[in-house]
């Protein structure tokens, strides 16, 4: 390596543990870049922490590593599930803990990356069990979200959970959907499945927040959306309408399609509004979904948090992490 901060240089002490480095922040920020430098300069895996990225039917609208960078560095929980299939935290959670483990066999580090904040949080501190929510309930939900929208969802999370709406992202539907569709099945607010309690992990986590000047950040979203409808996403969402018509137009779209860039393209090709319309939502879409991974991750205050730019840096406060003092 020729890099300045080479951890694997004779005069540095070998690490005192496994670690975990996760490198997260909002959309359009640069984190699939910067984690596959440092995946390549610790010579080490990534696990995606993306709760879109696995579906296999979604790939331009959700920013998939290209098939360069998925060559450049094994990944993992990319194009891992269908968008039939049943993913939340808790299975992200196992999923992630028994890939960090096989992981650890051959390197003494991972990397993790994405803006799933749930995500991360399962993987670190663990999630409360939660009974399964009963057949039909989500279906109807989702439902009656895209008939009524947000106002509607909101009204019905305050009438049947008012705990949870009282402190819970009231403006996230997907926050809201799980909310509504735990207290409908059990009887119980999603809140009292919630113990706080942080659950050990046999390695070390070292995290790295990116961020930039918000006009920056917009404007790399904007023209990302650009490139993504010149890329051909109208044709992929096509492609998954034209297979999953029933399905969609009967008002039951999978969870994976409640999704920026989907759902509004869905829309779209249902006669719900223009593209142009549909484009512009996208856009602004994003922007206000950047700003709730950024509101979630500033939370957390074990985040140290950078310029994507910045990789000498990152790299130099790593190696004051990952090495012995």
């Amino acid at each position: 390596m020729t890099e300045e901060y080479d951890i694997s240089a004779s005069n540095l002490k070998p690490p005192t543990s496994k670690s975990v480095i996760i490198v997260v922040g909002p959309t359009a920020v640069g984190k699939t870049a910067l984690a596959i430098e440092l995946a390549r300069w610790l010579g080490t895996e990534i696990i995606s922490a993306d709760s879109r990225q696995c579906f296999r039917e979604l790939n331009i609208g959700v920013a998939r590593p290209s098939e360069e960078e998925l060559a450049a560095v094994r990944h993992h929980f990319i194009a891992s599930h269908s968008i039939l299939d049943e993913v939340n935290a808790a299975v992200f959670e196992a999923y992630a803990l028994q890939t960090v483990k096989a992981i650890f066999r051959q390197h003494d580090n991972a990397v993790m990356v994405g803006g799933t904040g749930l995500y991360v949080k399962a993987f670190c501190e663990g999630m409360d069990e939660i009974p399964a929510v009963k057949p039909g309930i989500r279906a109807e939900i989702i439902a009656g979200y895209e008939t009524h929208g947000l106002t509607w969802l909101q009204e019905q999370v305050l009438a049947h959970d008012p705990i949870f709406y009282a402190s819970g992202e009231v403006q996230n539907p997907q926050r809201l959907m799980r909310a509504l569709e735990v207290v409908l099945s059990t009887g119980r607010s999603i809140r009292t499945y919630q113990s706080g309690q942080k659950q050990p992990r046999p390695f070390a986590v070292h995290k790295i927040g990116l961020d930039l000047p918000r006009a920056e950040l917009y404007d790399r979203i904007n023209r990302r959306v650009d490139l993504m409808m010149e890329s051909g996403l109208l044709q992929e969402v096509s492609d998954i309408f034209q297979h999953m018509s029933y399905t969609i137009r009967n008002g039951t779209r999978p969870n994976a399609l409640q999704t920026v860039g989907y759902s509004e393209l869905l829309d779209f090709l249902e006669g719900k509004c223009s593209l142009g319309e549909a484009v512009d939502k996208i856009k602004i879409n994003t922007r206000h979904y950047a700003k709730r991974q950024l509101t979630w991750f500033r939370r957390d205050p074990s985040i140290t948090w950078y310029h994507p730019a910045d990789t000498a840096a990152i790299k130099k406060w790593l190696v004051t992490r990952l090495t012995c003092v």
